[in-house]
């Protein structure tokens, strides 16, 4: 099945039986394991959904911009970071990632299992330019294993990627590969399949 993952489909996703579980997920642990050693600044989530990781990010000092196409997932996160005392920390952006673009750059840009309307590469070729230099990207997405075992909601093959399709587009004369890495794990009966990929711009080019 082939989605658009446009404005309409991820409406009708926060209005779904999906919406209380997405609403009420903890941080994702491949963030809390990547972000952990960085020193705070600026950070966007981007598709941050109902703002589970950026209000982790405000919880342990980063200043966070969490953006997402959504309205209903964005109220939930605005809520959320009120009931976490850091509403004062993260600024909730409603856009289109395909076309948005920030006014400056971030130390942190990062991404968890989002998808736009547009290829999923494609995507994180964007958000990667929005890393100032010195600063971190942090990929999060659905691994594309290819064994036709998927879980019950896995995503169509064209929202998943491997370590090496993302790895394979960021210049080695301006990142260094920091994380590359494919991983499985188990929740709630489920068995997720992940990518994960951290990188640093280097400080002396821009890029």
């Amino acid at each position: 099945m082939t989605h658009s993952f446009d404005k309409d489909y991820w409406d009708q996703i926060w209005h779904g039986d999906r919406a209380t579980a997405m609403g009420t997920s903890p941080a994702n642990p491949h963030l809390v394991r990547q972000v952990g050693d960085l020193t705070p600044g600026r950070a966007i989530d981007a598709g941050c959904g109902a703002g589970a990781e950026a209000i982790w990010l405000a919880q342990h000092g980063w200043q966070v911009t969490g953006a997402d196409v959504a309205a209903e997932a964005l109220e939930t996160a605005a809520e959320r970071a009120t009931a976490s005392g850091v509403a004062d920390r993260v600024d909730w952006v409603q856009a289109d990632l395909s076309v948005w673009e920030p006014e400056s750059p971030y130390d942190l840009v990062t991404t968890h299992y989002a998808h736009p309307a547009m290829p999923q590469l494609e995507f994180y070729d964007r958000i990667a330019s929005w890393v100032a230099p010195g600063g971190t990207l942090l990929i999060v997405g659905h691994l594309h294993h290819g064994h036709g075992h998927g879980h019950d909601h896995g995503p169509p093959a064209e929202a998943s990627v491997t370590a090496a399709d993302i790895t394979g587009r960021l210049d080695a004369e301006v990142w260094e590969i920091d994380t590359a890495e494919e991983s499985h794990r188990s929740m709630n009966d489920s068995q997720i399949h992940d990518v994960v990929v951290r990188a640093r711009r280097r400080p002396t080019l821009a890029g």
